[in-house]
């Protein structure tokens, strides 16, 4: 049956290749949040090898001409893929219609189709240097692992939907992620997932090395698998019970939240939130010492607001510290045209004072500024927060230093999909903090999607992930990556919660890439291995 399959996708030519490759890549997004259905992925891998097997050059063709059919497959497969996973990105266009709805299909279709160049590129790679073993699948997944690590760094990437994710599907699965973070396992999610394509082979030669490249491939799932049961049940980071946690999640429409008749009564909706007694031994804000309120809470510049500040002073028990995310801007500098906007997390105590505050270093292309901003502005282009300017970029991102409670590393939406991003400058920071706001996105499957990606930060780095998110998804996991505490999207509530203890540090937070390096090298090594062994055993036979 395996066979007949291969052979019948093999043959496939002209469109229907395509085709079949868009389909391949758009049912791989099961594998995803909030489906997180991963066998899938046991079939569409396969079949990404099967269309670059029958991906054959017509005969003179010129080196671009060589390179054109594997391209064509992979970038199909990654059209698919990402067209599938990214959709809800439109919904972020339809918040303000009127303005920026003529944007949505550029938004749905261009986004994917540049992010499948990265695959187009791994596949046109692979398939120059394309062999009949299964030595084919080992070049395959060092190609497609260099190129999502490309996808998170050029033109300031963007990492969002690593295949690594299609493997670190559950809490089991995920650990895997402490040891050689999402990079290495995009990667090896690759090996894993292509691995029954080495099962058909015609020759005595082919069927061998299949086979064991096959039971490489099983051997690193299952270890994979074991290694995260045996730390999910052998480490217990335990929690600081002297930090008390306060999680507020207001559910604000992003179409009511910057209307300026709202200001007041969006104020009142935080503080009337954090203060709700939810049992007998969570009175409100008087039984919390740390009160956190998700990106940009409150629609205006709150340092210069003394009224809100006078009210969150009122609002906060001596000791108890309020963290937010707010809108910073400098004052105006002497022969500036315009002020400085930055998206920010604030540390607010008792008193109303602002005692530390962190801008955001990695902001979104087009949410918060445009590229060549003042050329696109003098056309009438604006991004979609609608700052003139644009947001500026923070310069470092340090360790947040909050009374009462371990150093934090702060990170603002979506910073926290960017594994090489979490070294702070300075400080020794024992949990994540994320704030964000996903209520552009809907009840689409983007916020999920960046809850899990979330999550593997907190499983690389060994701290617990604290997530305060205006209309969800808020959590409190440990360093496992466990949800101890959970508010789901579109809910309005509270969460309270200890700060549970970071783990000792991870392989992969003290060494970085080098594990991922290692995998693409042994990949590669495997592989040219396989191509040396199958020459001499060729020439030994002639």
């Amino acid at each position: 049956m395996l066979t007949s399959l291969a052979d019948r996708v093999v043959l496939l030519w002209g469109w229907r290749r395509l085709a079949v490759a868009f389909l391949a890549g758009a049912v791989s997004v099961l594998a995803l949040a909030p489906f997180h259905a991963f066998p899938v992925l046991w079939l569409t891998f396969p079949v990404l090898v099967w269309l670059l097997d029958g991906a054959v050059a017509r005969p003179g063709a010129g080196w671009l001409g060589r390179l054109r059919p594997g391209f064509a497959v992979g970038w199909w497969f990654g059209f698919g893929y990402f067209l599938a996973g990214l959709w809800w990105i439109g919904a972020a266009f339809l918040v303000e219609a009127e303005d920026f709805g003529w944007l949505l299909p550029v938004a749905v279709t261009v986004l994917p189709a540049g992010l499948a160049l990265f695959f187009g590129l791994a596949t046109a790679i692979a398939r120059r240097v394309w062999s009949d073993d299964a030595g084919r699948i080992l070049v395959l997944a060092a190609a497609l692992g260099l190129t999502e690590w490309l996808r998170g760094h050029v033109l300031s990437g963007f990492p969002w939907n690593a295949l690594g994710y299609g493997l670190a599907t559950n809490t089991v699965q995920m650990q895997a992620a402490s040891l050689v973070g999402v990079e290495g396992l995009s990667a090896l999610a690759v090996l894993i997932f292509a691995a029954p394509a080495a099962l058909v082979a015609s020759g005595r030669w082919e069927k061998r090395i299949g086979y064991g490249v096959f039971a490489l491939a099983a051997t690193l799932y299952v270890a994979i698998v074991a290694f995260g049961a045996v730390r999910l049940a052998t480490v217990h980071p335990g929690h600081d019970d002297t930090v008390r946690l306060r999680l507020v999640q207001p559910d604000i429409p992003q179409t009511e939240k910057w209307l300026p008749e709202n200001r007041a009564k969006i104020l009142k909706t935080y503080l009337d939130l954090s203060d709700r007694a939810t049992s007998p031994d969570r009175l409100g804000v008087v039984s919390v010492t740390h009160l956190i309120w998700p990106e940009a809470a409150l629609p205006f510049l709150l340092r210069e607001s003394p009224q809100a500040l006078a009210a969150i002073a009122a609002l906060l028990p001596p000791g108890t510290t309020l963290i937010t995310g707010a809108t910073r801007a400098d004052p105006r500098g002497p022969g500036e045209t315009r002020r400085r906007f930055f998206n920010s997390i604030y540390v607010i105590d008792d008193e109303g004072i602002i005692i530390e505050a962190y801008d955001k270093v990695h902001l979104v292309p087009f949410g918060e500024y445009l590229p060549f901003q003042a050329t696109l502005e003098a056309i009438g282009l604006e991004q979609l927060t609608r700052i003139k300017g644009g947001f500026e970029a923070g310069h470092q991102r340090p360790a947040l230093t909050i009374p009462g409670a371990p150093d934090a590393n702060p990170l603002i939406c979506y910073e926290a999909i960017f594994p090489d991003e979490m070294t702070t400058a300075g400080g020794a920071p024992q949990w994540l903090l994320n704030v964000t706001n996903d209520a552009w996105y809907g009840d689409t499957p983007g916020p999920y999607q960046h809850l899990q990606q979330a999550r593997v930060r907190a499983i690389e780095q060994g701290m617990p992930l604290v997530r305060a998110a205006n209309t969800g998804i808020s959590v409190v996991a440990d360093s496992l990556g466990r949800i101890e505490s959970r508010l789901d999207l579109g809910a309005a509530g509270v969460i309270d919660a200890t700060l549970p203890r970071a783990t000792r540090p991870t392989l992969y937070r003290l060494y970085g890439n080098f594990s991922f390096v290692a995998i693409i090298l042994g990949l590669l090594g495997g592989a040219a291995a396989i191509r040396v062994k199958h020459v001499k055993t060729f020439v030994n036979l002639e």
